[in-house]
């Protein structure tokens, strides 16, 4: 039998990998325009998840856990400020399906 939570697991942890380490290039705004979620998504459903096992987490400690590291650093080290027209795409995006 096979343990589809383990391969779940397996799968996010290696979209985690690649969004984090691999593509730390792929601004979250740019995610949010694209595919409707980000990391900070992501940090807000893994809380969720969280809560919802009885586990206490608060958001900075879930976006540590998806970003691998504290949000702040990440922020310095990687996150860019939005274009115009990101920003233009982003609010496009909204209403389209808001």
């Amino acid at each position: 039998m096979t343990d589809t939570t383990a391969l779940e697991a397996a799968a996010f942890r290696r979209l985690l990998k690649h969004l984090n380490e691999d593509r730390t290039d792929v601004q979250n705004i740019d995610l949010m325009i694209l595919a409707g979620f980000c990391r900070n998504c992501l940090a807000d459903w893994y809380r969720e998840a969280a809560d919802a096992a009885g586990v206490a987490m608060d958001k900075e400690q879930a976006r540590e856990h998806i970003y691998g590291m504290p949000f702040a650093d990440w922020k310095v080290r990687y996150q860019r400020e939005a274009t115009p027209e990101q920003l233009a795409a982003f609010k496009a995006a909204q209403e389209r399906h808001g």
